[in-house]
C-alpha cells in the first residue's frame, strides 16, 4: 500500500549559488558525511549534479513523509546512499525515521524506494514509501 509520494525538481544552478556563497557551513548543514564523500569524489557538473540530486531526494522524500523539513524533520535526517550496483537509497535517521514509524501501519514494513536524475541544469528525484504486510499471510 502507497503511504507516500513526493517529487522534486532542482535546479542545479541554486545549489551551485548556494555552495559559492556558503560554502562548507551549507554542505554540513544539510548533507550526511556519506553524502559529502560522494560529491568530493567528483569535479565540476558531475559534483554539483550529484549535490543537487540529493537535495531533490531530500525534499521529495519530506513531501513523501508528509512533514517538509517541519515538525523535527530535517534535511541531515535524510540520506542517500547508494547500494553496491549504484541503486541509490533512502536512509533515515532522527525526525525523519520516527515519521516513518508513524506514518507505518501495524504489522507492516515500510520500503522507501528512490529515484533521481540530472541533466544539466536540472536534477530530478521521486520517492514513494509503501507499506508491505509482515510475516505469513
Amino acid at each position: 500500500m502507497l503511504i507516500g509520494m513526493g517529487s522534486d525538481l532542482c535546479d542545479v544552478r541554486r545549489i551551485e549559488a548556494v555552495l559559492t556563497r556558503h560554502g562548507p557551513r551549507f554542505v554540513q548543514r544539510v548533507f550526511t558525511a556519506h553524502e559529502q564523500a560522494a560529491a568530493e569524489r567528483r569535479q565540476g557538473l558531475a559534483r554539483l549534479g550529484t549535490y543537487a540530486k540529493r537535495w531533490a531526494a531530500k525534499e521529495a522524500c519530506a513531501k513523501a513523509l508528509g512533514t517538509g523539513f517541519a515538525h523535527g524533520v530535517f534535511q541531515r535526517d535524510i540520506g542517500v546512499e547508494n547500494l553496491p550496483g549504484g541503486q541509490p537509497v533512502i536512509r533515515l535517521a532522527g525526525g525523519a525515521l520516527a515519521r516513518l514509524e508513524k506514518l507505518r501501519p501495524a504489522g507492516c514494513e515500510a520500503r522507501i524506494f528512490l529515484t533521481m536524475t540530472d541533466e544539466h541544469p536540472y536534477a530530478f528525484a521521486q520517492v514513494m514509501i509503501m507499506a508491505e504486510k509482515t510475516g505469513a499471510a
